[in-house]
């Protein structure tokens, strides 16, 4: 009854979770369940996934089943979510390019799907041709002479972000603190200030408000069906996340760091 009053719940998501451009035909069903969402926010350390001891893939595994999830929003986007989902449904292998470089979910999300009923929602605000702009961007303003200040002012803060972690980096109990996420507000601070205009859509203001945008889309659609929902990005986009989640009033923000305590929920 459970997994059947689930999937019912969460009927209206799907043509979202795969690749809708709109959500006007994807109001959610009506529910026995009612109640807030609960949110956690998990901050990944993607590629680092496969080589780190604290944060590996079984510990990230472990702690999205305690979570339980009934909707997992990905760092992947609407648009090419459904290309994700289908083949991996028909040959067991993520082939989409932007999903596949993301170890949490070849290896752990899209597996678990299997035999946890959950949906996958993509809600990232890249795209091909913002990461190429930002990145052509960001090579003219290094070689600029007269932005020199403003560059070494960038790479100083990103050191001393790097250098206060001391070790930290990968250990999850500590990615999901106040602390290590006023540690990257401070070591993306000078990058923010001086390169969201030459940046454009991939400026760091613009690409996370796009990432919350969607973030808060999928949430409008899975609000007042008590269900739990994880919201699943880098790291260094958690403080962000946690910042626009906390203006909403129809959810509830759980304790991340306790899935990765022992015995933790």
């Amino acid at each position: 009854m459970r997994t059947l009053t689930r999937r019912r719940a969460l009927k209206g998501t799907l043509a979202f979770a795969a690749g809708a451009t709109s959500l006007a035909a994807c109001s959610a069903a009506p529910s026995a369940r009612s109640g807030v969402t609960s949110v956690h926010v998990m901050g990944m350390i993607h590629r680092r996934h496969r080589t780190s001891e604290r944060y590996s893939l079984a510990v990230l595994e472990a702690a999205i089943r305690k979570a339980k999830p009934d909707a997992i929003l990905t760092e992947i986007p609407p648009d090419r979510i459904g290309k994700a989902i289908s083949s991996f449904r028909e040959t067991g292998e993520i082939t989409e390019p932007r999903a596949r470089v993301f170890p949490e979910y070849t290896d752990v999300v899209f597996p678990l799907s299997r035999e946890m009923d959950f949906q996958i929602i993509g809600t990232a605000g890249w795209s091909r041709q913002m990461a190429d702009n930002r990145r052509e961007a960001l090579r003219r303003i290094e070689a600029d002479p007269e932005r020199a200040e403003q560059w070494a002012e960038h790479i100083a803060a990103r050191r001393e972000f790097s250098s206060k972690l001391a070790g930290r980096g990968d250990d999850p109990r500590f990615i999901h603190t106040d602390e290590f996420d006023r540690l990257v507000k401070a070591g993306y601070t000078p990058y923010q200030r001086y390169f969201d205009d030459d940046l454009g859509p991939g400026g760091w203001t613009r690409i996370n408000a796009a990432h919350n945008r969607y973030i808060n889309e999928a949430l409008d659609v899975l609000s007042g069906q008590g269900l739990t929902a994880l919201v699943t990005y880098g790291s260094a986009h958690k403080y962000m996340i946690l910042e626009s989640l906390a203006k909403r009033t129809d959810i509830t923000l759980a304790d991340t760091r306790a899935l990765f305590e022992p015995g933790g929920i």
